[in-house]
């Protein structure tokens, strides 16, 4: 089993389903344009020529719209994603220069369950959705689509397993938290915005579409056309496993509570009954169950084989079974060309292309007349002919006219042979009654008994049930009762015992063994078949999950190592953890010289400065900031007549000894002029100028009184009431260039337009991280049962009070409880109370 799980997750990783041919089921499919009706009556979209005349594309422009679904069209959107877990988003479009927008969104209040945005400032691509712990998610792409340039796009979702593509090119494929899709009513869907006053996109949108499935990226780009299973399909194994080992635990729990009842009511003197089919006899009352005569005796029923009398039928009338009979009756016949005939049953006579119906009635085959034939929608070649009609039939594919378990590998057997005959007699003359399951023939149908079941008469259209333990056929060891059921048996451990597998049971001291799951602050005392767990003095919780109690608790994510002690994290202190520790003032910085320190809550992080490099950004962890040489990575400007020289933090351009410089500059194979200042073209915030062969490069200097500033570059300097921003909240207004801490994001206001991405977090590469109320990034902890988020370890199991093995990530409700829900995180077990079912 464990090697079964281990080849489905790098399935998961490896692989994407395919879709089945290139068409799509409308059933799975949500044409966004066609459900708003676009185009009708929307101001501020304008229907445009698109990247192909298949289908309509509209322009989104710069002005105020409001693209959002009716409540219906919203809800029935919802309906379509709701506590699904593999879905497709598509899009094709062609996004504004340095626009940051919302290509869809599915939120309901501050709440974001699908939402795609791509953002022209920062070059990325964002998916906003919740977690299945009910927490906000943004995962980023870095990837520039915002370039008034036509391309596709799909983000394909399956389960925890990701993947996007843009042109029919995989650009990035991850495992990330699997979103949860647990719609509320009342949701609202927008189109090229997030509401009215945020997110607007600003381009041409065309095709665009959600689709119910991970590999919807198919029916855009034919050719990535592949077969593998998906991360849903894996995940929906490993549930439905779990399931079965619930499901086990409860009937075992409720088989030991019948036990004790049954035991019980032995000590009762009152009249028994018994009760069969819904129907309750007293005692020593008889009556006939099919192919059994059956007595109530002491409450239980007794029944045995029913004994058929012998017949003497007259010369006119045969032996044979009557339907609601278990015994052979004698029956009226016909005779016809040497063949005898039952009282209804029919001979077709086929003769130079006529065909005569014929039917047993009153002991004489008399000819009937017989309705047209209906018209069959199969070839002549799939045609057969019946014995008791004139009309033919199309041949099928016989099926069990049950919905049992299987029957044995004969049924199975002459299932196959019956494909010949393709006619379903099942359906049209089934005998067999309870237990038994009807097989089509090539002559007609016939029945067999059903696995744990055995004929009572030679036709087997009646069965009864084998009692395993009665018979000595069970496979019940010491400790153990056997248990009688139908059509199988169980092993019943006997009072004060435990399982040990499904078979045999056992008893032990689980205190002094340690195979107890009691907490290490807890002790422990053996009880007949088991133990209790008491939390020590200090301690709080349940026995099986015990912690040290804080009075005031621990704020900032403290975890209270003992009574009234707390641990804080890194970047806090006080005897509570309430004081932020501002590492950049307070000097507790590991940053390197060359690099400025930024203060964050209960976190600092380091940024090299110009002329260094580092990746960018790092963890205080001791690493340096390396000068990057300009000379020797060719990231210098200096003119050909001049040599390079490589200082700490930047480079000198100088002239050769004994050599006269011109002084000009060489700058994108193109010759500057000593002293010439020009704009970058691929960056018009920044100012460079040719000074004696070194080319000088620098940002803008904003000058907000001068009338011609470059608001694109001094956003700050724009006084433009257009270019303000409005804060989430609708209560506060930001010019442009300011920014702001929103909800665990940095935002921006730009020329009107805010644009929000998350916040840094150091990585955590622990097992178990909690994000603590107030802070936006995970820390790690060492008790599984407080953390949020777990790395699931699939090979890590746990077992649970019945000595079951539950898989990580499993949940159930613990024995002898209502409301206490225990759940397996990496081998450990962590129970709770519901206070809300109590």
């Amino acid at each position: 089993m464990m090697e079964l799980l281990q080849l489905g997750v790098a399935l998961c990783i490896l692989c994407t389903c395919s879709v089945l041919g290139f068409g799509v089921d409308p059933a799975l499919q949500i044409d966004v344009f066609n459900e708003l009706k676009l185009g009708e009556s929307h101001e501020g979209v304008s229907q445009v020529q698109g990247f192909h005349n298949g289908s309509k594309a509209f322009l989104f422009q710069d002005t105020s719209r409001s693209i959002k679904a009716s409540a219906i069209v919203a809800e029935r959107i919802a309906q379509k994603l709701r506590n699904k877990h593999e879905f497709t988003v598509l899009a094709t479009l062609r996004q504004e220069h340095l626009n940051s927008g919302v290509i869809l969104s599915l939120h309901h209040s501050d709440q974001r369950f699908l939402e795609l945005e791509s953002s022209g400032h920062r070059n990325e691509i964002r998916l906003h959705y919740r977690t299945k712990n009910q927490q906000s998610h943004t995962e980023v792409f870095p990837y520039i689509l915002a370039d008034k340039q036509w391309h596709k796009l799909s983000i394909a979702i399956s389960a925890s397993h990701i993947i996007l593509h843009v042109d029919c090119n995989r650009i990035y494929e991850r495992v990330i938290e699997a979103p949860s899709m647990d719609i509320p009513n009342g949701t609202t869907f927008w189109l090229g915005q997030r509401n009215n006053a945020h997110g607007a996109f600003k381009g041409i949108m065309q095709d665009v579409q959600l689709l119910i499935m991970p590999q919807g990226y198919i029916s855009q780009c034919p050719d990535l056309n592949r077969t593998c299973p998906t991360c849903n399909d894996f995940h929906g194994l490993v549930q439905k496993i779990m399931e079965l080992q619930d499901i086990l635990a409860k009937t075992s729990a409720k088989l030991s509570r019948a036990e004790e009842k049954m035991n019980s009511l032995d000590q009762c003197f009152c009249e028994r009954t018994c009760k069969a089919k819904g129907v309750v006899y007293r005692e020593l009352e008889s009556w006939t169950d099919g192919c059994k005569n059956c007595t109530c005796m002491n409450g239980t029923i007794q029944c045995d084989t029913l004994i058929c009398p012998s017949l003497k039928c007259s010369p006119d009338s045969a032996p044979a079974y009557v339907k609601g009979s278990c015994c052979k009756e004698c029956q009226p016949i016909c005779v016809f060309n040497g063949r005898t005939y039952f009282e209804g049953e029919r001979q077709a006579m086929h003769t130079s292309g006529n065909c005569l119906l014929y039917e047993c009635w009153d002991r004489v085959m008399r000819h009937i007349s017989y309705p047209s034939c209906p018209e069959l929608n199969c070839s002549p070649f799939h045609q057969i002919t019946l014995s008791n009609s004139c009309c033919k039939a199309c041949k099928g594919y016989p099926q069990s006219n049950g919905k049992a378990e299987s029957a044995v590998k004969t049924a199975k057997w002459l299932m196959e042979k019956a494909k010949a005959a393709g006619y379903d007699f099942c359906a049209e003359d089934n005998k067999c009654m309870e237990h038994s399951v009807c097989i089509n023939l090539e002559g007609g149908a016939s029945c067999i008994c059903k696995d744990g079941f055995r004929a009572l008469r030679e036709d087997n259209a009646y069965c009864e049930d084998v009692d395993e333990c009665a018979e000595g056929r069970h496979y019940c060891r010491e400790n153990t009762m056997c248990v009688n059921t139908l059509g199988s048996f169980m092993c019943i451990c006997k009072t004060g015992y435990i399982r040990i597998d499904d078979y045999s049971c056992t008893e032990h001291d689980e205190c002094m063994t340690g195979q107890h799951s009691c907490d290490e602050n807890a002790l422990c005392f053996n009880t007949v078949g088991g133990h209790s767990c008491v939390c020590k003095p200090g301690y709080t919780g349940n026995g099986t999950f015990c912690k040290a109690f804080c009075e005031y608790g621990c704020q900032n994510g403290g975890t209270c190592i003992a009574p009234n002690t707390c641990m804080c994290p890194p970047g806090f202190t006080g005897s509570i953890c309430e004081r932020d520790i501002d590492e950049c003032l307070d000097g507790f910085i590991e940053c390197d010289s060359r690099a400025n320190c930024i203060n964050l809550p209960g976190w600092y992080h380091c940024e090299c400065r110009d002329g260094y490099h580092d990746n960018g950004m790092f963890s205080p962890n001791g690493e340096s900031c390396e000068d990057i040489d300009e000379c020797g990575t060719g990231r210098h400007s200096c003119a050909n007549d001049t040599v390079c020289f490589n200082l700490d933090g930047g480079y000198d351009c100088r002239c050769p000894h004994g050599k006269n410089c011109t002084g000009d500059c060489i700058h994108e194979s193109k010759i500057k002029h000593n002293g010439q200042i020009w704009v970058l073209e691929n960056d018009r915030c920044s100012v460079c100028s040719c000074q004696s062969g070194l080319v000088m490069c620098r940002r803008m200097v904003c000058d907000c009184e001068n009338p011609t500033v470059d608001l694109f570059c001094c956003p700050e300097c724009d006084p433009r009431l257009s270019s303000q921003c409005l804060h989430q909240n609708g209560e506060m207004i930001y010019n442009s260039g300011d920014t702001w801490v929103q909800s665990c994001q940095q935002c921006q206001c730009l020329q009107g337009e805010v644009d929000c991405w998350p916040l840094p977090c150091p990585d955590s590469e622990c097992e178990f991280t909690v994000i603590p109320d107030g802070e936006c990034c995970p820390r790690c902890v060492s008790d599984p049962c407080q953390a949020d988020t777990v790395r699931n370890d699939i090979t890590k199991t746990c077992t649970d009070e019945h000595n079951m093995v539950r898989f990580t990530g499993s949940s159930w409700i613990k024995h002898g409880t209502e409301c206490t829900l225990c759940q397996c995180k990496n081998g450990h077990i962590c129970c709770s109370v519901d206070p809300v079912c109590l």
